[in-house]
């Protein structure tokens, strides 16, 4: 048997939306065998980009494609330092890719070859946003109405700044995406945040009833102490989970929070490496863990971490956000059908031009993704239409949030 090779790794940076995306293409030696992966690292898409190009592909051209986990190792340990996110997602693209190609070869989609599918479908949330409690509940009776069972409610954005202060930055939403303001001059209140959260939650409640469920994202926008009393006050809005209370080196504060609330906690959006999510998953301080999956390093490592949570009873919830490609969300899915322990999956609602760039995109039919049928990933890559769209390449403006008083808020 005659053992096909890697030819060349690339990185290919677009933006479709306007959201920087990094692509790592993979190409074999055997004609027309090609795998595509999620590499996006939007606030530092030009780093990811050339770890790819100028140290991951020479290290592998010419390896044997087949050998996925040795060459997952391989790029972790050549870089001695490791499980950073610039070189996790460098090497978590090209870890898709390689499953990707993997199932192309096996002519099976991709959760098939890892064990087959736990479920007859994929659930999903999607966002409701709005600057005022009318646009929330207009927002997501919008998803409800469109099948959703499963919504994250969110009022001005990330710490509710939108609805504090409005700007030409802090608009509202209309089509179910998450709002948030770009502009570091609008300040975040996190008292005042966690006010507005709590009535916005209750009253969403009472407008939806209780069969819809409802989630909610602090985004780490809360000082660790006052996230106690915060989590307590939403114990009777009954919420699916709380997301990422706190940020990774606070993690310790979990246990406050376990012990004053029984609102079930999602975290991990922030996580590279094992030594964030091993204590807390073993303590049983969270219940559904929600790392990105190319911010681990890929596939592979997700895998793993599947399975540890299983044995502790933790669900799975991958990040879904939009800035991950729809190779991500393909892989986030792929895995939601393979690992008996599936949550609930983030997703983001792509625009048309998409399916332009990525031809096959998922499509979710009443709230829900049901199992792809095409082999690997199941996504196409249209290089000439994504060169349309070249990236920005600048510094974000919303991780320069600022309190009140000028004190930059730590995510």
């Amino acid at each position: 048997m005659t053992m096909t090779t890697i030819r060349s790794v690339r990185a290919v940076m677009t933006a479709p939306e306007g959201i920087d995306l990094v692509i790592v293409v993979v190409e074999t030696s055997e004609p027309g065998l090609t795998g595509y992966g999620c590499a996006t690292f939007t606030q530092r898409a030009s780093a990811v980009h050339d770890v790819v190009e100028r140290y991951l592909s020479p290290l592998l051209a010419g390896r044997d494609v087949s050998r996925i986990e040795d060459l997952w190792r391989l790029m972790m340990a050549n870089s001695y330092w490791r499980s950073g996110p610039v070189l996790n997602n460098a090497i978590g693209g090209v870890d898709m890719a390689l499953w990707d190609i993997k199932g192309k070869q096996a002519g099976m989609p991709l959760y098939q070859l890892l064990g087959g599918a736990c479920r007859d479908r994929v659930d999903v949330y999607r966002h409701a946003d709005g600057s005022s409690l009318a646009e929330v509940v207009a927002s997501a009776k919008r998803l409800v109405a469109s099948g959703h069972r499963y919504v994250r409610c969110q009022i001005g954005g990330y710490g509710a700044a939108g609805a504090m202060t409005k700007s030409a930055n802090a608009e509202s939403s209309t089509d179910g995406r998450a709002v948030d303001p770009v502009d570091d001059r609008v300040p975040i209140d996190p008292r005042r945040y966690m006010a507005l959260a709590t009535e916005m939650l209750h009253h969403v409640r009472g407008e939806l009833g209780p069969d819809v469920e409802l989630l909610h994202d602090i985004h780490e926008r809360v000082p660790v102490g006052e996230l106690p009393r915060f989590a307590k006050g939403l114990d009777d809005v009954g919420l699916f989970f709380l997301e990422d209370p706190v940020p990774p080196d606070q993690s310790a504060w979990l246990r406050n929070i376990r012990d004053a609330s029984v609102t079930p906690i999602a975290l991990g959006e922030l996580f590279t490496s094992p030594e964030q999510w091993l204590q807390i998953i073993q303590d049983r301080l969270i219940d559904f863990i929600r790392v990105h999956i190319s911010h681990i390093g890929g596939i592979t490592p997700a895998r793993r971490l599947a399975a540890l949570c299983d044995a502790y009873g933790v669900r799975t919830a991958w990040h879904g956000p939009g800035d991950c490609s729809p190779f991500g969300h393909a892989a986030n899915v792929h895995l939601d059908f393979a690992v008996p322990n599936f949550g609930i999956q983030e997703m983001y609602q792509p625009a048309p031009v998409m399916d332009r760039v990525f031809p096959g995109v998922l499509t979710v039919t009443d709230g829900a993704v049901y199992p792809p049928e095409r082999p690997g990933l199941g996504i196409d890559f249209d290089e000439a239409a994504a060169a349309e769209f070249p990236p920005a390449l600048v510094p974000p403006k919303w991780t320069r949030t600022r309190s009140p008083d000028g004190t930059l808020i730590w995510p």
